[in-house]
């Protein structure tokens, strides 16, 4: 009898164990990543006032590691409209943070975000606050400072935006470059700063939108799936409500070995092709924040 209990018990204890332990993968997946969100969005202006800064790029972030087995959610952040900072991307728990606003009439004091937007254009403003919330390695860059009408370029992934010093628009910092894909593509730039009755500054190498030259100017947006910053509005004598350039949208880039399964779920669009012994997915867009992807 007593035996017979001692079998149970430890059978019951097995299935106990078996129900609770975390998941195990006999075959662990190696993955390259290259995760970036979306980019803020260039300056607004209401009338005749000062060039407005250029939207930070989205957070770049990228790594190699080994993955268990399994479903993962996903998320591409949209670019940021006129005057509103960009939206986070999201692989699992890793998260690149959207790009910051450029300084405008909406928001005055530049934006913090992946890469910080630039300010406007008036002495003692300052660019938002690049890698914010911080990660190791750094996912951005500070954007410029403004002065004299001339506003600041919102930083990208590579440099930081450049500060002006007179009623012209300046560059937005440039992007990082990777070749996940099989080629070298830059990517991430931050938008140029609106310039004030003169040119603006143009986009920051990998996506960033140019500012605009002078009264009546709106900002180009950043480039899609490059999380690209947006132009600031350029302004000036005679000008009008005037538009920033919408941030870039995000993309998450996914490079495994070719010999791997991998399902998305419907409201992914993504395309995939195969780079040495790997297939590299590239995912441009998501529907909702629940998508996920699974490997098998």
């Amino acid at each position: 009898m007593a035996v017979t209990s001692m079998a149970n018990s430890s059978i019951r204890d097995f299935t106990k164990f078996n129900s609770m332990r975390a998941p195990f993968s006999a075959n662990p997946v190696s993955l390259t990543y290259l995760l970036i969100a979306g980019g803020g969005g260039g300056g607004n202006t209401t009338g005749d006032q000062t060039g407005r800064g250029g939207g930070g790029a989205g957070g770049y972030r990228t790594d190699t590691f080994s993955l268990a087995t399994g479903t993962y959610g996903l998320t591409v952040g949209a670019g940021g409209s006129s005057g509103g900072k960009g939206s986070d991307s999201r692989f699992n728990l890793i998260v690149s943070a959207g790009g910051g606003v450029g300084g405008g009439t909406t928001s005055s004091i530049a934006g913090s975000g992946g890469s910080g937007g630039g300010a406007l254009g008036l002495n003692g403003y300052v660019g938002g606050s690049g890698n914010t919330p911080a990660t190791s390695p750094s996912q951005g860059n500070n954007g410029g400072n403004g002065a004299n009408y001339g506003a600041g370029g919102g930083g990208g992934a590579g440099a930081v935006g450049s500060s002006s010093s007179g009623n012209t628009g300046v560059a937005g910092g440039a992007g990082s470059s990777s070749s996940i894909t099989g080629s070298a593509v830059t990517r991430a730039g931050g938008g140029g700063g609106g310039g004030y009755g003169t040119s603006g500054g143009a986009g920051g190498t990998g996506g960033g939108g140019a500012g605009g030259s002078g009264a009546n100017s709106p900002g180009s947006p950043g480039t899609a799936n490059t999380g690209g910053g947006g132009g600031g509005a350029g302004s000036g004598t005679g000008s009008g409500p005037t538009a920033g350039g919408a941030g870039g949208s995000g993309v998450i880039i996914l490079a495994v070995p070719s010999v791997t399964t991998v399902t998305f779920s419907a409201g992914v669009t993504q395309t995939s092709a195969v780079v040495g012994s790997n297939r590299v997915y590239t995912v441009t867009a998501t529907s909702t924040t629940e998508e996920t992807v699974t490997f098998s």
